[in-house]
């Protein structure tokens, strides 16, 4: 009877404390500003900055990569200094980095601005995770952090619609006061609004996060699956390693590369929870294979603009309202699958990852859940640069005085930038049906032998 008493009050789980909803409210600042600067990040290294495509994807990629890599690292100094202080450092940092990128364009002080943005980035997601999980219980945790992905894809969604008009309007490099502008406004909520949320956990150190990580590199299967989903996340980060040059190059400055990115927060807004209850009853590993055998199709679609425009010719009707050219259907296509694999394969990833580690013991390994964002994003903009250099060339590297029958002889290949990302999404949705095959059967052997 007493649990029967207890359960109605428990079942107010849409009421949050204060303290969640301003994390959010940060959180969509951080995400606009990032999302913002993000997607014309290898534009503004290599237009306003000087880089060639070749450095471009090196010094993005380290940038991208720390930002998966470092977290746990900080994570372990934001429980020293506490949540409010390292949101206090965070945005600060981010403010400081976006605004001096608008200001200097030198590519020694860029590398510099770059590297104290992905420091403070870095403290975000721990700490804002972090406020989560304390700010919510049992009965509310998994609505708290529903409405946290929601807002983060909000705050993906409108950065990304904003920044054309900036770019467009006003110039390439004045995204970056935009994005420190969206940071500064995270600040001030936490200087003035935001308390300070005890962390709730014992403190982690530098050495306890190397001792993760060593155990993370200690578990075969772990590794084996990390390098697995790798494949599924370059092709990912080529929506804004190569989509955004290559949309522009093809199409002109007039191009909106970042409109065509919002249809993958998009589809994984309308379509995450429905995927999510479609697929609740099987492995979670057989729900990453489905994403990861969508895959190879968004990169053919996005490889099949010059087959739909040898059909169509430059543009295509929908449904009579309005006309696209043939590369935006099928980036709009492309993007839209890898959405929808992604609804597939993230959710579930967490959930397997945190079930390979031993019994408590879960919190250690899913802080490196994100190893293979580091990996993919290291290798995924490097492989852009080069293959945009090769097939897709940057404008002011072609010969002076060319006929514009000429120049697109250049570009006559660029379609086959999408075949390298196709053949790596075939080898990895094929190793991950082999490990699922292996595990399995390692699985029941044990099992059998219990």
């Amino acid at each position: 009877m007493t649990t029967k008493e207890v359960n109605p009050k428990s079942k107010q789980t849409w009421k949050f404390p204060k303290d969640f909803w301003l994390a959010n409210l940060m959180e969509l600042f951080e995400r606009a500003a990032y999302y913002g600067f993000f997607i014309v990040l290898t534009l503004y290294l290599t237009d306003i900055v000087g880089f060639n495509d070749k450095e471009t994807g090196i010094v993005a990629g380290i940038f991208f990569a720390g930002l998966y890599f470092l977290p746990p690292f900080v994570g372990a100094i934001g429980d020293k200094i506490g949540f409010k202080n390292g949101l206090i450092v965070a945005f600060s940092l981010l403010t400081i980095g976006y605004f001096l990128l608008g200001v200097w364009h030198s590519k020694a002080l860029v590398i510099l601005f770059l590297f104290i943005a992905m420091v403070g980035g870095s403290f975000i997601k721990p700490l804002i995770t972090g406020t989560v999980a304390k700010t919510t219980n049992e009965d509310n945790r998994a609505r708290g952090y529903a409405l946290f992905y929601w807002v983060v894809n909000i705050g993906s969604f409108s950065g990304k619609t904003f920044v054309p008009f900036i770019r467009q309007g006003l110039g390439l490099e004045y995204v970056n006061f935009f994005s420190a502008g969206m940071s500064f406004f995270a600040l001030l909520f936490a200087i003035f609004f935001f308390k300070q949320v005890d962390a709730g956990h014992k403190s982690k150190t530098i050495s306890d996060v190397l001792l993760s990580l060593k155990k993370i590199f200690s578990t075969p299967r772990l590794i084996f699956l990390i390098l697995i989903v790798t494949g599924f996340w370059i092709i990912q980060h080529q929506l804004y390693a190569t989509m955004p040059k290559y949309v522009i190059r093809l199409l002109g400055e007039e191009a909106r590369p970042e409109w065509l990115a919002n249809v993958n927060p998009l589809v994984v807004v309308i379509f995450v929870v429905l995927v999510t209850q479609l697929m609740k009853k099987q492995k979670a590993v057989t729900s990453m294979l489905v994403g990861m055998l969508m895959m190879p199709f968004s990169a053919l679609a996005m490889s099949g603009s010059q087959a739909l425009e040898g059909i169509t010719g430059n543009s295509v009707s929908i449904l009579g309202w309005f006309a696209l050219h043939p590369l935006t259907v099928m980036m709009i296509i492309g993007i839209g699958i890898q959405g929808l694999a992604e609804c597939f394969i993230s959710p579930r990833f967490l959930e397997y990852f945190s079930l390979q580690a031993p019994k408590g013991e879960e919190g250690v390994y899913l802080g490196f859940s994100h190893l293979h964002s580091f990996f993919s994003a290291l290798s995924g903009f490097i492989m852009s640069g080069f293959l945009l250099d090769k097939y897709c060339p940057d404008p002011k590297t072609l010969p002076v005085g060319l006929t514009e029958i000429e120049r697109a002889s250049y570009y006559s290949d660029a379609h086959l930038i999408w075949y390298y990302f196709l053949a790596i999404g075939l080898v990895a949705a094929v190793a991950l049906l082999v490990y699922k095959y292996i595990t399995e059967r390692i699985d029941k052997q044990k099992t059998a032998a219990n």
